[in-house]
């Protein structure tokens, strides 16, 4: 993250420089794997250029044509250490980027829509290999100011190909879908939005509103919830794209949530602030 949207530091400071509060979020799911960590780094513990973004001891580089994130961090609540080196190599780099509101003052990039990743940690002991998704968003404005709502769901599927729906609300009623499918060898297809608005069980601990969008009389379910957070929600679930069923990585937001001042007080305790 670059003057991270969900940094209650950002939202508070004055001279609003995105260099300033900068991030790397680390997420493990799995039994006695489980860690998360997000610690914010001041400007002087951050530099960058065209191939190469320090943050703290965690670093991300391109060489040839993989990004290498080696990550050194510490989880929170709990400051337990998180140590290792994932690589994700891109099948093929996509260009176009997409306007997710009528504003036009927030971006979305696939840059990577699927690629093949390896991930190699020292503490916790893991070792992963498999297929995974790379993309990047900015924004002119807070994300809360343009979103009441949005989803986003990625699915690969056969074939090599990777289909990306993304769906939002905003304050005055307005909404945008943008359903994409990428081949094997890159080409993309923009398609019509699924036609079904499909209405998700609420989270358990939150009660975050979870969607989606799929084909008609077709069962969408939650497979497992990975993330459960005051305003945000991440997902598995099994839903129906352009005819093929198919297990997707889903995304909730709630900007109604993330605005509360209250909310926003709270992140310091999953995001805490170090200078350098």
């Amino acid at each position: 993250f670059i003057g991270s949207v969900f940094s209650s530091y950002y939202a508070w400071s004055k001279k609003r420089n995105p260099f300033n509060h900068c991030a790397l979020n680390v997420a493990l799911y799995g039994p006695d794997k489980t860690r998360w960590a997000m610690t914010e780094r001041g400007e002087n513990a951050v530099a960058v250029d065209r191939s190469h973004f320090q943050i703290g001891p965690s670093r991300l580089d391109w060489e040839d044509d993989e990004l290498v994130i080696n990550i050194d961090e510490k989880a929170a609540p709990l400051p337990l250490p998180v140590r290792g080196r994932v690589r994700v190599k891109p099948a093929f780099v996509n260009t176009r980027e997409f306007e997710i509101d009528e504003g036009r003052r927030h971006r979305w990039r696939p840059i990577a829509p699927t690629a093949h990743i390896d991930a190699n940690f020292e503490i916790p002991n893991l070792q992963w290999s498999g297929r995974g998704y790379l993309d990047t968003n900015s924004g002119d404005e807070p994300l809360e100011a343009a979103f009441r709502y949005w989803d986003w769901s990625r699915a690969q599927l056969p074939g090599g190909e990777t289909a990306i729906l993304y769906n939002t609300d905003g304050w005055k009623g307005e909404t945008r879908s943008i359903a994409l499918n990428f081949n094997a060898g890159g080409e993309m297809t923009e398609l019509p939005a699924p036609p079904a608005t499909i209405v998700l069980p609420d989270t358990k601990i939150w009660r975050i509103s979870r969607r989606t969008r799929a084909d008609r009389e077709t069962a969408v379910r939650v497979i497992k919830t990975l993330e459960d957070t005051p305003f945000y929600s991440r997902s598995i679930i099994e839903s129906s794209v352009s005819g093929t069923t198919c297990n997707s990585v889903h995304e909730s937001f709630s900007g109604a949530r993330f605005r509360s001042p209250i909310v926003k007080a709270m992140l310091p305790f999953r995001m805490p602030r170090i200078l350098r």
